[in-house]
């Protein structure tokens, strides 16, 4: 990974849902989020922090965007949508990728929090506007096309007692 400097300016976007659902299914355990935020800036500027939330009722959700507000992100909280065949969806792919590519445009850097293959061409995308790409994610859980799109990856699995409480 190439130097980072500390005049980069940062904006860093965590999928909640990915980050959950890989730490859980891979470990059975949570993120850190603190650690999450500060591996991402590492003393660069921090422009803006968005952890992307689905509220599905269950139990303690509202102490965790409680928290990671006080942690420093900006909490943004979508409803899970429940479908007459009961099956239920909650995604943030395209309001990361709106939001990412708005901040592009006063960042350096964005440190993508999320191992999903859709955000493959988003990585494209930013880089060719000139952004570097960043991403943190579980390397077991994370889509072989978004890494090899992005400019570097963090391989959080690497350091799990940093990254998972």
């Amino acid at each position: 990974m190439p130097p980072l400097h500390g005049s980069q300016r940062v904006a860093v976007l965590a999928d909640s849902q990915n980050l959950y659902h890989s730490s859980h299914s891979l470990y059975s355990r949570n993120i850190d989020y603190t650690a999450l935020l500060d591996a991402a800036v590492s003393e660069r500027e921090l422009v803006r922090a968005i952890a992307y939330v689905i509220r599905a009722d269950s139990p303690n959700e509202e102490e965790f965007f409680e928290a990671i507000e006080d942690i420093g992100f900006e909490p943004k909280i979508k409803d899970i949508k429940t479908f007459a065949d009961g099956s239920k969806k909650g995604d943030w792919d395209v309001g990361i990728s709106l939001d990412a590519v708005t901040l592009g445009e006063h960042v350096d850097v964005v440190a993508l929090c999320s191992g999903d293959g859709d955000f493959s061409r988003l990585c494209s995308h930013l880089r060719h506007q000139g952004v570097r790409v960043e991403v943190f994610a579980f390397g077991h859980a994370a889509s072989e096309d978004l890494l090899d799109a992005a400019d570097s990856f963090v391989d959080m699995a690497e350091e799990q007692d940093r990254f998972l409480l």
